[in-house]
């Protein structure tokens, strides 16, 4: 194993020298804590045993409890832990896991689905020794159902490490894990613990390739959809370990401190057990997924003693090193591909309702608007709970039936987003699109980003029909409106998407190979010729086909598109090519990351909140909700809850929204 951390060995190293150094650190009134971070993140953990032990002969003191007594808060547990050998720490988090009121379930699931089998052999015997207990019992006591099946599975520390693959026994693992879900109502859970639990890493790989051409969808996918709970989630751990390791804490990393607070328990523990393993490409699987980087990430989130020796132990601030590690571009090449492969299974949230009946509707909507006051209840339950096109009949009846104009009742009784998100629902699909467009050009200020999500996500027949409805309502050119509002390159990108001329159908690959060449030349030259080469391409092949050509861009320049549109282009010009390139490799999850943007911090953005729900609900919200879960650690639901409760004091809005979003996840 090549080991890639960002610690390494001390040159001229002298435990006694450096025990004596933390000897008059620590020495008098007060510590000398800059002196202490800078000798323990400096030295290797076997050097750091070393100084342990001069420490005891030199000063007949243990250096951990003087540590402990000295420091205080996070950075008293990170320098500590930093002390600790590597089975210690990991024996002791496992410990800490399963001990006290509740269980840590994401911490056993972190630990034991990411360590080899050595790695889990001392960590067992290191528990042992510490807590004079077996700590495969202290799992079992504390966990149930197939959740502790898995764990104990990995607990024995024998999944195969030979190397060897044979390619029938491939083959038959792939059949059988298709067989054992999306073939079967229900699942057996017993053959997914079986093969994910026990067999080799390079055999899983192949195996999951396999998988994806027998069932058209991603192995993740399949156990999104076919487990949950506790069970669901060490299953993806292990296909998400199988695939990178590295990519694996990335997200770990991420989740610990994005939004309010710091998982600090879970930034610790990775920043320690990964330091001298795999931190660099870590930090490059980070900076390619989020766009930031690691060593910034953690600037912004932490502070003090504790944050530099957080940055000490994370080695570099990828965003000024513009380095591209291999790691990072073999796992770019991998999750082109593995989007090429994939067919997903696109899922609303909002269905057609039964026994329909659109003279009833329209009566009860009457009713609920007639005389003082408004019975808001019923509104929202008959129009959150119809598809679009009964909606339609609904309005149709509604006119035939009472010689009024539902529309206008609507925005007579209802008020601000209660009133926009139902007159939205209320639009035809060109229509609401063509309001939006409306809404994002006209006044002070153009709203760019909005343009660019519906016109890098819309269908041909979807912009053509907008266009259509634009032209009627406004009695004007979209076209011609986005160019009076729009400049520069950035004019040209949305005019061109905005002919709904893209290409259909599945990839060429020849013709793949040489758009991925042009690209790749293309980042030579001068930046008007790039951005023009680049338009080109992205704005008009299908997605099928620009999948292929991304992951063929990787096999030339080593970097993933993503890393050079943001690298090398600015503005809006890079948020258009930049959506292209989300909704191209996962439409769902593109959608997902905007509508945490339009949820987190200070205020929430709620023209992006309706205007993703109302138009996602009927195609893909369902999915865009596992994505939601799967990045962001907590459901859509529960999100839109907890971030819409200011300024909705009936709880409407919310109500109709969580409607939309269809359940908790």
């Amino acid at each position: 194993m090549v080991f890639r951390g960002s610690i390494t060995e001390a040159a001229d190293f002298d435990a006694t020298a450096d025990s004596e150094a933390l000897y008059n650190a620590m020495k008098g009134f007060g510590s000398d804590k800059e002196a202490i971070l800078e000798l323990v993140t400096s030295r290797s953990n076997a050097q750091r045993q070393e100084v342990l032990a001069a420490y005891k002969s030199s000063y007949g003191q243990d250096l951990i409890g003087d540590l402990k007594y000295e420091l205080t808060g996070n950075f008293e547990r990170l320098i500590v832990s930093l002390m600790r050998t590597s089975p210690q720490h990991d024996a002791k988090e496992i410990h800490d896991a399963v001990q006290g009121a509740g269980t840590n379930e994401r911490c056993l699931i972190e630990v034991l689905a990411s360590r080899n089998n050595q790695q889990i052999h001392d960590m067992v015997e290191a528990y042992k020794e510490a807590y004079g207990s077996d700590m495969e019992e202290d799992v079992v006591r504390e966990t149930s159902g197939h959740f502790k099946k898995m764990l104990v599975v990995l607990l024995q520390g024998t999944r195969d490490e030979s190397g060897v693959v044979d390619a029938d026994l491939v083959e038959q693992d792939a059949q059988d894990l298709f067989a054992a879900g999306e073939e079967q109502w229900g699942t057996d859970e017993a053959k997914f613990i079986m093969i994910l639990g026990s067999r080799s890493v390079t055999h899983l790989k192949m195996v999951f390739d396999q998988y994806e051409k027998i069932a058209e969808k991603s192995i993740e996918d399949s156990i999104k959809s076919e487990l949950s709970g506790d069970f669901e989630r060490v299953m993806l751990a292990v296909v998400h370990c199988i695939r990178s390791v590295s990519m694996f804490f990335a997200r770990r990393l991420y989740k610990s401190m994005k939004g309010l607070g710091t998982a600090d328990n879970t930034l610790i523990r990775i920043m320690i057990a990964r330091s001298e393993i795999d931190m660099l490409d870590i930090r490059e699987c980070f900076r390619l997924r989020y766009e930031k980087s690691l060593y910034n990430m953690i600037k912004e989130d932490t502070s003090g003693d504790y944050k530099r020796t957080l940055l000490q132990l994370c080695g570099g601030d990828d965003d000024l090193a513009g380095e591209f590690f291999p790691e990072a571009a073999q796992i770019a090449y991998k999750m082109w591909e593995q989007s090429a492969m994939t067919k997903v299974k696109l899922r609303p949230t909002l269905l057609p309702a039964v026994d329909f009946d659109p003279a009833a509707d329209a009566q009860a909507l009457r009713k609920a608007m007639k005389g003082f006051g408004t019975d808001e209840d019923i509104i929202i339950d008959i129009i959150a709970r119809r598809s679009n096109a009964q909606r339609q009949e609904i309005r149709q009846t509604f006119k035939s039936l009472l010689g009024r104009d539902l529309m206008k009742d609507l925005k007579s009784e209802l008020s601000k987003n209660l009133e926009r998100l139902v007159i939205g629902l209320m639009l035809t699909p060109a229509e609401f699109d063509a309001k939006m467009m409306r809404k994002a050009i006209e006044g002070v200020g153009t709203d760019e980003h909005a343009l660019i999500e519906i016109l890098v996500t819309r269908s041909n027949e979807g912009i053509q029909a907008m266009n259509a409805a634009y032209s009627s309502a406004y009695k004007k050119s979209l076209e011609g409106d986005i160019q009076s509002d729009t400049s520069g390159h950035f004019c040209r990108i949305l005019t061109s998407l905005v002919q709904g001329g893209r290409e259909e159908g599945e990839a060429d690959l020849e013709r793949a190979d040489a758009d991925a060449q042009e690209l790749a030349d293309a980042c030579n030259a001068e930046s008007d010729d790039m951005e023009m080469k680049f338009q080109t391409i992205l704005c008009t092949r299908s997605f099928p086909h620009l999948r292929r050509v991304f992951q063929e861009f990787v096999r030339f320049t080593n970097k993933d598109i993503e890393q050079i549109i943001k690298k090398e282009m600015s503005g809006d010009v890079k948020n258009a090519f930049y959506a292209i390139v989300c909704s191209v490799k996962n439409q769902p999850s593109y959608f997902a990351d905007r509508l945490y943007k339009a949820m987190k911090g200070l205020g929430t953005d709620d023209r992006a909140l309706i205007r993703i729900l109302v138009s996602r609900s009927e195609v893909d919200l369902f999915n865009i909700r596992k994505e939601f879960k799967e990045t962001q650690d907590e459901s859509l639901h529960d999100f839109i809850q907890v971030e819409t409760m200011v300024g909705d004091t009936s709880g409407d809005y919310r109500k109709t929204l969580l409607l939309l979003c269809g359940g908790e996840d």
